[in-house]
């Protein structure tokens, strides 16, 4: 897939540096963006935390949702579900288009580590304060 770079640098990065310029130590800040294509919306889930004052923690959660005209003209368009991941939604994490906009991510904001698995389907990354 080519757009993983369209969607590292201008839909996840800007939002993880606004969500950093909004990071505090006691919470852990999220957001769900999208990227529209022809045919199809690329979803990130961004969550950013803070590790210590001049390190933040990057988690991502990439998927696809199928907009095809196919599916709007048979009268089944793409449920609101398949917008947000589980347990708030019906999508899971596409573990390939996550790792290759996290490796653009992890250039981009200067990452201090490799991408590393979370719990739930997302990777990681830390990244220097400053990235912001």
């Amino acid at each position: 897939m080519v757009y993983e770079v369209p969607m590292a640098r201008s839909t996840v990065q800007p939002a993880v540096r606004e969500l950093m310029a909004r990071c505090s130590p006691a919470q852990e800040l999220d957001t769900t963006v999208t990227l529209g294509g022809d045919g199809f919306t690329l979803c990130a889930d961004v969550r950013v935390r803070q590790l210590t004052h001049d390190q933040v923690k990057v988690s991502l959660a990439c998927w696809v949702v199928n907009t095809d005209g196919a599916r709007f003209l048979g009268g089944n368009p793409p449920q609101k579900d398949e917008y947000r991941l589980a347990p708030d939604g019906t999508a899971g994490p596409d573990e390939d288009f996550t790792g290759r906009v996290m490796d653009h991510l992890a250039v981009c904001l200067d990452a201090l580590d490799a991408p590393q698995a979370d719990a739930d389907g997302h990777l990681a990354i830390t990244v220097p304060r400053t990235a912001a």
